[in-house]
């Protein structure tokens, strides 16, 4: 008997009304389980009063955000003098090992898990852009993870696959996917030597990296016919928003991929139970 289980997860709850509706719809009409709430977000206020109150069953993660949108403490290495946060990826990977970086870093961060947990109870971390993948920020957030009693952190192993599209397999922005997938598969292999040693859990697969800004419902399908094994977790992140600025607006395409019935069905013929975190 298989024991495999399917997450959909919808990263940049609390961003915006439009991805907080999404998130209402898809736990309504669709098969959205779980989502991820930026603490930091314009929006965390509405998220937090207006729609998790009517998503009783939904998981809910933390998603460290120190990428985007203003602090809620003060950490200069992190932001710029009016505090709005301004460092790229390459930029967090070269300051991670330095000290008084990574000490504004978990103050930022104990920041945004507190006000979450002042509302709710989160049961999973993930974070805005993977910053929190770069393994010496990955070990602070085990760490934080375990002292805030919340037992699951992402990890980012993404199996490679295409799919029969050369319009997302084609392109520019698939090969930077592709060179970012390699780079946090390098970065999961080491951090995930530490989970067992903080007793968390995490995802064994994850899909949504490869086809970033490119994911409905095909690339979900085929994502998961790549994937082999029992008793596995398989965790998707979508951005979804329930609205579109043009017709192939990504956002609406991972939007109406959570409420996709037939992709749905499909999850279940390929053999996965359709969970959430904290059923885990």
């Amino acid at each position: 008997m298989t024991n495999k289980k399917f997450i959909l997860n919808a990263d940049d709850f609390g961003m915006s009304q439009d991805y907080n509706r999404a998130v209402l719809v898809g736990y309504e009409d669709g098969f959205l389980r779980s989502a991820s709430i930026c603490a930091n977000g314009p929006s965390f206020e509405s998220a937090i009063n207006e729609i998790l109150p009517e998503c009783q069953e939904l998981s809910l993660g933390v998603h460290l955000n120190i990428i985007e949108g203003k602090s809620l403490t003060h950490c200069p290495l992190l932001t710029d003098e009016k505090g709005n946060f301004n460092n790229g990826y390459l930029a967090m990977i070269l300051k991670s090992n330095n000290r008084e970086f990574l000490s504004q870093t978990e103050k930022e961060f104990r920041a945004q898990i507190e006000r979450v947990q002042a509302v709710a109870k989160p049961d999973h971390i993930d974070s805005h852009v993977h910053v929190h993948a770069i393994p010496p920020i990955f070990k602070l957030v085990c760490r934080l993870a375990k002292e805030y009693k919340i037992p699951y952190v992402r990890t980012q192993n993404e199996i490679l696959y295409a799919v029969d599209n050369k319009k997302k397999t084609c392109t520019l922005a698939y090969g930077v996917n592709i060179i970012k997938n390699l780079l946090l598969k390098f970065f999961t292999m080491q951090n995930k030597k530490l989970l067992s040693q903080y007793e968390l859990k995490t995802n064994d697969y994850l899909i949504g990296v490869c086809y970033t800004a490119m994911m409905n419902s095909q690339t979900l399908e085929e994502g998961l016919k790549a994937i082999e094994g029992d008793n596995i977790i398989t965790e998707c992140l979508i951005h979804p928003k329930n609205y579109a600025i043009k017709k192939d607006d990504h956002h609406a395409e991972e939007f109406k991929l959570s409420r996709d019935k037939l992709l749905q069905d499909t999850i279940y013929r390929l053999g996965f139970e359709i969970s959430n975190h904290k059923n885990l």
